[in-house]
């Protein structure tokens, strides 16, 4: 296959699944139909086939695509000075997409469907490792992680941050649609800092707050 084709080929893979996260925010993974999916992406359901066997075979198409979104916002991360600057990076990954609770809708959707389709979940669970690996292996390389409150280990400091991660993924569906990106980052990167005091606060300055 010659590099014209090739580019060709991802990009009309890229095309459909763009298509199908905004079918799946909107409608949910079981309502939304390769039919609407090809609605949404402009071209006919039977050249989606000729790319995806089914909707499965576009969610795990998803899921690989965003291992490699994940490897490269950890790349940045681990190129910032602080391990403070990395996690604010890995915060504010998604704040300035043209449509962010497309996207939080989406994962929402993708979570509960988790809980009732064992390949889904098996596709979440290795998405979340990916990222938790990442972040576990971020944290432990820094000299900050030396300060981390009550002596918790990377791993469990990972697991602390992608929790609230999650709790504010599900707070963005909430928000107002007016919301601007530039709001969205400020109230991250608010939720950031207040974390990071939480869990790398000094000893002496624990006595003092």
């Amino acid at each position: 296959m010659s590099q014209p084709q090739i580019e060709s080929t991802l990009d009309r893979r890229a095309q459909i699944l763009d298509a199908a996260l905004v079918c799946f925010a909107k409608r949910g993974f079981h309502q939304a139909s390769m039919h609407d999916i090809s609605a949404e992406a402009g071209i006919s359901v039977g050249l989606i086939y000729r790319y995806f066997e089914n909707k499965e075979a576009v969610i795990s198409a998803m899921a690989d695509r965003h291992k490699k979104e994940i490897g490269e916002v950890l790349e940045r991360a681990r190129q910032a000075p602080s391990l403070l600057e990395s996690l604010e990076i890995l915060f504010t990954a998604h704040c300035c997409e043209n449509e962010p609770r497309v996207v939080s809708a989406f994962v929402v959707d993708l979570y509960a469907e988790a809980s009732r389709n064992p390949h889904v979940a098996d596709l979440v669970r290795d998405v979340l490792q990916t990222a938790m690996d990442g972040v576990t292996d971020l944290i432990a390389r820094s000299p900050d992680a030396e300060s981390a409150a009550h002596g918790l280990e990377p791993h469990e400091l990972a697991e602390l941050i992608f929790a609230v991660s999650r709790g504010m993924l599900m707070r963005d569906v909430l928000q107002p649609q007016e919301m601007t990106a530039g709001e969205r980052r400020a109230r991250q990167l608010e939720v950031t800092r207040r974390l990071w005091r939480l869990l790398f606060r000094r000893e002496s300055e624990a006595a003092y707050a």
